[in-house]
């Protein structure tokens, strides 16, 4: 059964779009810190970055060399080092996406060479930190490591961490399918992009412990794409030597991308490009924004169905980019059939936010959602689901008597493109007997409105991005002004922040998740299987969505 028949449902929504939206903004004012230079050592040369309000800041810092010209589609060339002391306190470009996808201040513009990483730390010293390594969100397509929203300064000084966060290639640059045509050196090539990744951790490995950071207690963690990236480094054994444990947040990776799908989609590519399959190479000297038209192209009539439920949110048809099954990098899918046995031994948290579909009808503007009346829901679930639509509709009237028809709406979808692949993930893991899985649910309500609605943003997608960096208040915008941002005005969400701050950050330090005066958060198990909703007020719950989880495996076998 084809269980999402809505081709366009994450072509529309980009299913990972970075959250520095063009939201009401709160009152707020210019501000500004002094800083100070601070230099480091790496094995490649000195930089000089910046100390503020009590943090070592680096950004732009280059862990690879060229992706460009003669180089795109492969492995980076090696990072030649340099001499002198070079400046790392602005950001580096993005990698090549469409037009405003990305929210860092004074970031430059997107280019092809691109990897370079931002580093925060309270001191560069010799104190070991546990390091959060960041993959951020945008699906594969989008996004960039200088979000305002994941500025790591804060989680850095309120909690003795070092955060890192990457640049690495996206969409057709980084996900093009080409070892069925280019040969031996190219092969690997539809996994360049977060094979960027894998090489970054080797740098962070090789070079952390200068900046106050313990290379033998990394975390990666990442949202929404960033989950699905940091899904596949889980089993991807490039990146396995340089990571102990990691978080996947909104973007349960269960399934990827398979060779012959992606075969497909390079065929695609190649015809509306009118290039031969034996001129391949001229790919190698069209510029940029042609092969970003094309993609842009492609990502409209490919096929997306396949996306979401129990399979996760990297499974795309043809026409979308992404991370390929390719027996080079990715030998399995992350989750499917089981767990990667390469992590057996390294504990994992994964969850979603209780209400994402807010997120994704809101981007696309999709106002009739937030005023649903009961014959329009049962219309839109039967757009996806078919003739499972009223099994679907009535357990969850059953289960939510009092919940409204747009309330029944968005608890369906969410489940459905978040949280039956974050379940099916923890439930893998935990079968296989090694290190612990941590299910949890991000609960806190926003009380920002949706534009051009009375409904709120709730505990939408990517909401939780600023509450686990604790940038919820006087954070400067991409405009360099200050507001609370999306987290919104109720003084709770303080409480909330520090408590997912506490939970992330002592994964990070013990593999264990704790917050103080909050409850022990139970590893998952299959007889009571808790999740831990993190709010003001935390609590575990047992055995949470069981009568939805046991009519979705239903509706979807």
């Amino acid at each position: 059964m084809k269980y999402l028949t809505r081709r366009d449902f994450f072509r529309r929504t980009a299913f990972g779009i970075l959250p520095a939206l063009a939201l009401p903004h709160l009152a707020h004012s210019s501000l500004s810190f002094s800083s100070t230079d601070v230099e480091v050592e790496t094995s490649y040369g000195k930089l000089r970055g910046l100390r503020t309000e009590g943090v070592n800041i680096y950004k732009g810092v280059p862990y690879a060399g060229s992706v460009s010209g003669e180089r795109r589609f492969l492995k980076p060339a090696a990072l030649k080092p340099w001499t002198g002391v070079r400046e790392a306190t602005r950001l580096g470009p993005p990698s090549i996406q469409p037009p405003n996808q990305t929210y860092g201040i004074s970031e430059p513009d997107p280019a092809e060479d691109c990897l370079t990483l931002n580093i925060w730390t309270p001191a560069n010293d010799d104190k070991k930190r546990p390091v959060m390594v960041y993959n951020h969100g945008g699906g594969f397509r989008t996004g960039s490591a200088g979000s305002v929203a994941q500025d790591g300064s804060n989680l850095a000084r309120m909690y003795d961490v070092v955060v890192v966060a990457t640049n690495h290639r996206l969409g057709l640059l980084g996900y093009l399918y080409l070892d069925e045509i280019a040969g031996d050196e190219y092969a690997g090539s539809g996994n360049r992009g977060i094979q960027d990744i894998a090489i970054a951790l080797k740098w962070v490995n090789e070079n952390i412990s200068a900046f106050g950071g313990d290379p033998d207690n990394v975390m990666i963690f990442g949202e929404s794409g960033g989950g699905a990236k940091t899904s596949c480094l889980y089993a991807m054994p490039e990146a396995a030597p340089y990571f102990h444990k990691a978080s996947i947040e909104s973007g349960p990776g269960v399934m990827m991308k398979t060779a012959d799908v992606a075969a497909e989609t390079t065929e695609l590519l190649l015809k509306r490009l009118g290039i031969a399959r034996t001129d391949w190479r001229k790919l190698l000297k069209l510029p940029p924004s042609v092969l970003l038209d094309a993609q842009e192209q492609l990502q409209k009539m490919g096929d997306l169905s396949q996306i979401a439920g129990f399979h996760g949110i990297g499974a795309a048809g043809k026409g979308g980019f992404g991370p390929v099954v390719d027996g080079v990098v990715l030998s399995t899918h992350p989750f499917d059939p089981i767990a990667p046995s390469l992590s057996k031994e390294k504990p994992l948290q994964v969850g979603w936010n209780e209400d994402e579909f807010i997120f994704f009808a809101m981007v696309s503007g999709d106002t009739e959602a937030f005023q649903l009346t009961q014959e329009k829901l049962y219309q839109r679930i039967e757009s996806i689901l078919g003739d499972k639509a009223q099994l679907v509709v009535d357990t969850y009237r059953e289960a939510y008597p009092k919940a409204t028809p747009t309330q029944l709406f968005i608890a369906i979808r969410s489940i459905l493109i978040m949280g039956l692949g974050s379940i099916t993930i923890a439930e893998r893991k935990t079968k296989q007997g090694g290190a612990p899985a941590y299910l949890y649910n991000f609960g806190y309500k926003s009380d920002l409105k949706v534009p051009g609605t009375d409904y709120e943003f709730g505990s939408m997608h990517a909401l939780d991005i600023p509450f686990k960096f604790h940038n919820i208040d006087n954070v400067l915008d991409k405009s360099g002004h200050r507001s609370s941002g999306m987290a919104g005005n109720r003084p709770e969400r303080f409480a909330a922040s520090d408590n997912m701050c506490q939970l992330w950050t002592s994964f990070a330090r013990t593999s264990v998740p704790s917050a103080k005066e909050q409850p022990t958060w139970p590893a998952y198990n299959l007889d009571n299987r808790p999740t831990m909703r993190i709010d003001s007020s935390c609590e575990v719950i047992y055995d949470r969505y069981a009568t939805e989880l046991s009519m979705w495996r239903k509706a979807l076998s």
